[in-house]
């Protein structure tokens, strides 16, 4: 069971997210944000628009373009919040993020991540859960 230490990275604001998607965001950053939690690299791939063998093919060094850079900068605002809302546990977050929730239309977080909007959908069902409301 992994935790989160306090020198965890923090979230873009919204700003930040137009600012560095526009500058493009490095292939190498995939698999930090993807280790936040554990997120397998087809998973990564889906919340980035893009096929594995496509993700795959790029260089460490290679920037995406403004759209999957934006998806990628979501990503890891998302994961950081969960991460906040389930106490830095990293298993945790994991289950959740591949568990039907009600309030998703009973669909996974997961799943809604092919859109911009479902990274809100998501995002909206964390809030709720980080004030004790039902989700």
């Amino acid at each position: 069971m992994a935790i989160v230490t306090s020198a965890s990275p923090t979230r873009f604001s919204p700003f930040g997210v137009v600012t560095s998607s526009r500058l493009g965001v490095l292939r190498a950053q995939v698999d930090e944000i993807a280790a936040l939690v554990g997120l397998t690299d087809k998973e990564m791939a889906f919340a980035l628009n893009m096929t594995p063998r496509n993700l795959h093919r790029l260089k460490n060094d290679q920037r995406f373009g403004v759209d999957a850079s934006e998806r990628l900068l979501l990503l890891k605002n998302l994961l950081l919040h969960a991460l906040d809302t389930f106490e830095g546990q990293s298993n945790t977050v994991l289950h959740w993020l591949r568990t039907p929730v009600r309030e998703l239309a009973n669909q996974t977080p997961l799943q809604l991540l092919d859109t911009v909007t479902g990274f809100g959908l998501v995002d909206d069902v964390l809030g709720r859960l980080d004030h004790g409301l039902p989700a």
